[in-house]
């Protein structure tokens, strides 16, 4: 097939590129051409939708379309006006945070969404980021009713993340030694690996398919997180959970400075307990999380070692908490057991 992708060098773009390539696909990548392509012989069309500039689409036609950057209604609405007539479905890459939460666990395809923004903005602001998509999933099916396909994933981690969510987790425990737990080993998380999504959407092209599915790993824990970490960059790292009331009274960014971890409240436990049920019906598969652990320990190390481009202009995202604090969190929650236990 002739698949065009718009977006496609960065995190879920590239390994959606690499997943068509190796289904043997011919792949076309349509971008501002700022980021240089990793691979031989690929089309690249230059172009902006920030500015409207489309031209080079012009004229063209593919098989399919796979938007893995579309945040903004009216952008998304400006491609698939533009190609309505050139291609023969069009496929999205939406987000599992278009739920209204909490909702009812386990939050399937048919749970309620976000209302959309009464005005659109010209720029992504973090409360709106669930609600925009909504609207760019609404443009798509406006545009190609019964040719769209809407994929909603909720965390992606392995290689390639910028976001340093997941990454952080693994290169900490990396280092190995006592290190913070958050809240409790049963506390909640649910990331699935970028491959697996890759895989899963260009498999789903080439089966022609259409409508909504969530592309979620198991819902899991930082128990197993921490675990796979260990497993997967072979370290002798020891978690101390630390309580997430200490946590909290501490002033700990929750997702900022303990990334991913979440406070133990009915948004949260929905935000990670979606279904991904329909999309294994349709042939998603999910790799171990050790091995995800393990690829982005090999990728975090190769950019570290210059031998892979960092994920963004200035290395990697600054989250996580700085070593000095952590400790200080370590050294509170002994001092918190030992008080109890007097």
């Amino acid at each position: 097939m002739r698949i065009l992708v718009l977006g496609g060098t960065r995190f879920v773009g590239r390994h959606l590129v690499e997943a068509a390539r190796a289904g043997g696909h011919a792949v076309t990548v349509f971008n501002r051409g700022r980021t240089p392509l990793p691979w031989d012989g690929l089309e690249q069309l230059a172009g902006d939708r920030e500015t409207g500039d489309l031209e080079s689409l012009r004229g063209r036609e593919w098989d399919a379309c796979l938007d893995v950057n579309g945040y903004l209604p009216q952008q998304v609405r400006a491609s698939a006006a533009l190609l309505r007539d050139r291609v023969a479905r069009y496929a999205f890459i939406s987000t599992a945070s278009v739920y209204a939460l909490p909702g009812t666990p386990p939050i399937d395809e048919t749970g309620d969404v976000h209302p959309v923004p009464a005005q659109e903005p010209d720029a992504v602001a973090p409360e709106l980021y669930g609600p925009l998509k909504v609207a760019c999933e609404q443009e798509v099916e406006r545009a190609f009713p019964g040719r769209a396909l809407i994929l909603r994933p909720g965390i992606v981690a392995g290689p390639y993340d910028p976001t340093n969510r997941f990454a952080w987790w693994v290169e900490r425990v990396a280092r190995g030694g006592e290190m913070l737990g958050p809240g409790a080993p049963s506390s909640r998380v649910q990331l699935v690996d970028g491959r697996d999504l890759a895989q899963f959407a260009t498999a789903l092209i080439g089966a022609q398919a259409t409508g909504l599915f969530n592309v979620c790993g198991a819902p899991s824990t930082f128990g197993e997180l921490l675990a796979a970490c260990a497993s997967g960059t072979g370290s002798d790292a020891r978690p101390t959970w630390v309580s997430e009331q200490l946590l909290l009274d501490a002033g700990v960014e929750p997702f900022d400075e303990l990334p991913l971890w979440l406070p133990d409240e009915p948004d949260n436990r929905a935000f990670y307990s979606f279904s991904n049920a329909r999309a294994r019906v349709a042939g998603l598969t999910l790799r171990p999380l050790s091995e995800t652990a393990r690829d982005t320990w090999a990728w975090i190390a190769a950019v570290r070692a210059g031998a892979s481009p960092a994920p963004t202009p200035g290395g990697f995202v600054a989250r996580g908490l700085p070593r000095e604090r952590e400790a200080a969190l370590l050294a509170d929650q002994r001092t918190a057991l030992n008080t109890r236990s007097s």
